[in-house]
């Protein structure tokens, strides 16, 4: 376990490697599921002032979803996330031409229309991040749909940790992830001693 100031890092997310593999998992991670993807206060402000450009990126059955629960929902853990398609699918999917689940919310953010790429959550995946009254905990979560990607990231050799490190940056800062990496490289010194 790492900690890193008011952050507290499993193992599995410096040890563990992982790449997604859209090809083949089709972006399941977008469709399965129980709940939305997990939102953070501010970006439920963000979903309801961002949506009509990104609106026109939806299928039907999201835009439905969305007119009917909004723009963000309470799960049933009373946890802030995006809206369900019929609980299946995340509102905000779309289907590219190879059949991939991909982001509405994105595709906004790369035409440049909307500064907000993605819910951080989806960002960081597939890492979760918990929070406590005095610090955030950061976990690898393992799930069955994700084996294609621990098999590229295996074969790439890319930990977890560095697969997101452009969400860890945007999350925690630029310092943060510096002293992670600064933590991670002196123990594996240590460790080959």
């Amino acid at each position: 376990m790492i900690i890193l100031g008011n952050t507290i890092l499993s193992d599995e997310v410096y040890l563990e490697q992982f790449v997604c593999n859209l090809q083949v998992c089709k972006g399941a991670c977008c469709v399965e599921g129980d709940s939305g993807a997990p939102l953070e206060e501010a970006e439920t402000l963000k979903l309801e002032e961002i949506y009509p450009k990104v609106k026109p990126y939806m299928l039907p059955s999201g835009i439905e979803a969305v007119n009917t629960q909004g723009t963000w929902v309470r799960d049933f853990q009373e946890e802030m996330t995006t809206p369900l398609v019929k609980g299946g699918q995340c509102a905000y999917v779309f289907f590219d031409g190879q059949n991939i689940a991909r982001c509405a919310i994105e595709k906004a953010n790369e035409l440049g229309l909307i500064d907000f790429q993605k819910p951080v959550s989806c960002h960081l995946y597939p890492i979760r991040v918990t929070k406590y009254p005095h610090y955030e905990a950061l976990n690898y979560h393992r799930w069955p749909i994700c084996n294609c990607a621990r098999k590229k990231g295996k074969k790439l050799k890319v930990r977890i940790y560095r697969f997101v490190k452009d969400a860890l940056i945007r999350k925690f800062g630029p310092d943060w992830y510096n002293d992670l990496e600064e933590y991670i490289r002196f123990s594996f010194e240590e460790d080959r001693k």
